[in-house]
């Protein structure tokens, strides 16, 4: 008996298998792996891919591997595989919520206790901007807040709830009050950067130059602690212990992060990081840091015991925030996103 086309096709070319992705989240334009049986490349080239419905770009197509680029215009959907013989099995893909762009933030956003985003306008060194803060609502709608504070930079709230922000090209710290309006609350910080309060409401702040400088409520000015330099800038995030956690990244791959405790001493908690950047801390105790990890961009996860992994794909990410809607809140150089991860936040007040 002659066999059919269809038997002659699924003999050469085996319907292909997906069992699991890596990261199982990304940004649009992120860059996931899947691994499985069957997904090389054949005669005519690489398997075609479908995320959530769109053609995704193939970047590298091995019988057990296979690399691809999330199309800018996926939502959270699934991930097929097809060849000549049919189609794989589906596996979910996460795939972040653009919420406003037209941004320049530095380092990573703020989140208000009621859910409301602030991410910067930034610029470049020396350059005002029109608006230097936007506040974006939780459905994505972006209005600016502050106007008049030259490169903001670092955002964070204190814990009566009050907004303050860093300017790198003047040193000074401002608060800001309910309707946006700024007043500088610390002066002298160099190229202040990162911004972090601890649950006592003393305000750290970061000189990328190489200086943590603590403000106590009382508004008195300490160096804290001295780092080596860095060609960005410093991104701070403070633990429910008063451990401090810095990141300073330079120009190698084998970037730290650092901790800091309660008397000022620095020592490095996880090395093996490119260009880590924002960083934010979950309730688990986990480091979350935008950074790249074995050469892949993304957000990594580190574990109080030190094992990192990427669990999101995406490029240009440079901080991270968790909103009490339990939402995960990315900042990428020109626009905002979230996503949830389901990780909860770390609460200090």
């Amino acid at each position: 008996m002659a066999r059919t086309r269809a038997q002659s096709a699924a003999e050469v070319f085996p319907d292909p298998r997906i069992d699991d992705i890596v990261p199982s989240a990304a940004l649009p334009l992120g860059e996931v792996e899947l691994i499985g049986a069957h997904l090389g490349p054949l005669a005519f080239g690489p398997p075609a891919v479908l995320v959530d419905g769109h053609p995704a770009h193939v970047l590298l197509s091995r019988p057990s591997r296979l690399a691809l680029r999330v199309p800018e215009e996926a939502t959270t959907g699934l991930i097929e595989v097809r060849n000549p013989s049919g189609a794989s099995n589906t596996v979910p893909l996460r795939v972040a919520r653009e919420l406003t762009s037209g941004l320049h933030p530095v380092t990573s956003p703020a989140v208000s206790r009621s859910g409301m985003i602030y991410a910067t306008i930034s610029g470049p060194r020396g350059k005002q901007t029109p608006v230097s803060i936007v506040r974006v609502s939780p459905d994505g709608r972006g209005t600016p807040f502050v106007t008049g504070i030259l490169n903001a930079t670092g955002l964070a709230f204190n814990p009566e709830g009050d907004l303050f922000v860093t300017s790198r090209a003047e040193g000074n710290v401002y608060r800001i009050d309910p309707s946006g309006e700024s007043t500088v609350y610390a002066e002298g910080m160099g190229v202040a950067t990162g911004a972090a309060f601890d649950a006592e409401g003393n305000l750290f702040v970061g000189d990328r130059s190489g200086t943590i400088f603590k403000i106590d409520p009382q508004r008195k000015i300490f160096v804290y602690a001295t780092l080596e330099p860095s060609v960005a800038a410093y991104h701070l995030a403070v633990n429910d212990e008063g451990t401090l956690f810095v990141t300073a990244p330079a120009l190698n791959s084998n970037d730290a992060v650092w901790a800091i405790d309660t008397h000022g001493q620095a020592e490095v908690w996880y090395r093996g990081l490119g260009r880590p950047q924002g960083l934010a801390l979950s309730k688990d105790g986990d480091v979350y840091v935008t950074a790249c990890l074995r050469g892949r961009r993304g957000l990594v996860r580190i574990t109080p015991a030190g094992d990192a992994s990427l669990v999101l794909a995406g490029p240009n990410l440079v901080g991270i925030a968790f909103s009490p809607l339990g939402t995960t809140v990315l900042a990428t150089s020109e626009a905002v996103f979230d996503i949830d991860l389901g990780v909860e936040g770390m609460t200090l007040f």
